[in-house]
């Protein structure tokens, strides 16, 4: 029988309780390629995850092994203490080294947890580079952990799954609040609001979903029939975002302060989001063609934005006399834009410009309905704002482009002559 690995650090509730809430598992290495993992969920909750790769192709593999006995007794099945976890690790280390080998048995370890299934979707997505995994996993952890986490995924039912859909898409939006004091918005009201809950739960349930689906991919003995037929609330998703006007936008960077006032600019011209504008340095705009170059993008995928005359001048301007690689946009203290730097500045600049309040977000917005009142084709927008496909922009702001349809029939099609002139005047019942 393999010996167990010790670790201090994971050897012991105790000591498990003394580490740092992270979504990275504090890892040991078991042997070469193999390796047991502790992530730490919540102040009383902790689960196992298994890592293998293998050492020829360096494909890696991972397994969610159960729960920690962080608050629960081990019992060797879905509570697992760190002996427990290493044994059940050993034998998914041995399961991923034949499938490597080409022995494509994917038969089930027995019964599984919806919190299990989660854990092995999030780890593939993360192995795969997929996009989007941090806010996936922090509204699954919100929203469906607590309620599903603990039932066996054979135990999931149409009509549960339905009810708790329902819930969410009910229950008031969440706010960004500080760790285990989570706050709520006043609950739904209009139309739009209650429009906005019910698309937020179909994004939870898309993921949430494509974890179950993941799970009876991987596993023969797990049918889809509970959840295959559920289906989210229809219409929700054709949001109309707001944007501004020429004139609002004026008022709004006139009464912006710099640093900031730069970076509202930017976001003006270019359409980028709020990250990728404070990553921008001086190498990424280049004059001779007039772009700037998006090197990290939500989609993983680089991308150039064609600028303005307007946005050439602008950017030629912050280049100037810095280094390559200096910041475009920097924060009067020099460093790039953190993670909710802007939402202060922006509130205080909307008031001071009389506008409505809006987000930054509502900029990028702005930059595409201009584009697309203009009557640019939505697969050049598409480029622009760095979607893979023009469905978003046609979702997002396909209603924008009907008043550029009008006019380019009517002023096209001109008159045939077949329609005798008149005075004769309706009137009105």
């Amino acid at each position: 029988m393999a010996r167990t690995i010790r670790n201090q650090t994971l050897d012991t509730v105790t000591a498990r309780a003394k580490l740092r809430v992270r979504r990275e598992p504090y890892w040991v290495k078991i042997a070469a390629g193999r390796q047991i993992g502790y992530r730490r969920l919540g102040v009383r909750r902790g689960s196992w995850i298994a890592k293998y790769r293998d050492k020829d192709s360096g494909a890696r593999s991972y397994k969610a092994l159960g729960a920690a006995d962080d608050a629960c007794d081990a019992d060797g099945s879905d509570v697992l203490s760190y002996d427990q976890a290493q044994k059940k690790a050993r034998e998914f280390f041995g399961r991923a080294a034949r499938l490597v080998a080409g022995d494509d048995d994917r038969s089930t370890d027995g019964p599984l947890t919806v919190a299990a299934v989660l854990t092995d979707y999030f780890a593939w997505r993360e192995a795969k580079g997929g996009k989007s995994v941090a806010a996936d996993r922090k509204s699954i952890e919100a929203l469906v952990i607590p309620v599903w986490g603990d039932v066996l995924v054979s135990k999931l039912t149409k009509r549960n799954l339905e009810g708790w859909l329902s819930a969410i898409a009910k229950a008031p939006a969440r706010k960004r609040s500080a760790a285990g004091k989570q706050q709520y918005r006043k609950p739904a009201g209009t139309d739009d609001e209650k429009r906005g809950r019910q698309a937020s739960a179909n994004r939870v349930w898309a993921t949430f979903k494509a974890a179950l689906n993941y799970a009876a991919a991987n596993h023969r003995d797990i049918s889809d029939e509970a959840w295959r037929a559920v289906r989210g609330f229809r219409e929700v998703s054709a949001a109309r975002p707001g944007y501004l006007s020429d004139q609002e936008s004026l008022l709004l960077v006139n009464a912006s302060a710099s640093p900031f006032k730069e970076l509202v600019t930017a976001a003006l011209l270019t359409g980028a989001r709020y990250g990728e504008l404070g990553r921008l340095v001086v190498r990424n705009f280049h004059a001779e063609s007039g772009t700037v170059e998006i090197r990290k993008s939500k989609s993983g995928k680089s991308r150039s934005i064609v600028l303005s005359a307007e946005g050439r001048a602008f950017f030629a301007r912050q280049c100037s006399g810095r280094a390559a690689d200096d910041l475009i946009l920097p924060r009067s203290d020099g460093c790039p834009w953190g993670k909710a730097n802007q939402a202060r500045p922006m509130a205080e600049a909307c008031k001071a410009a009389k506008i409505k309040a809006t987000n930054f977000h509502a900029l990028r917005h702005t930059y595409a309905s201009r584009l697309v009142m203009r009557g640019v084709p939505l697969v050049v927008i598409a480029s622009q704002l760095g979607h893979t496909g023009i469905t978003m922009v046609e979702r997002h702001y396909g209603h924008l482009s009907q008043s550029f349809v009008v006019d380019a029939v009517r002023g096209a099609f001109g008159d045939l002559g077949i329609v005798t002139a008149d005075n004769i005047v309706g009137i009105r019942s």
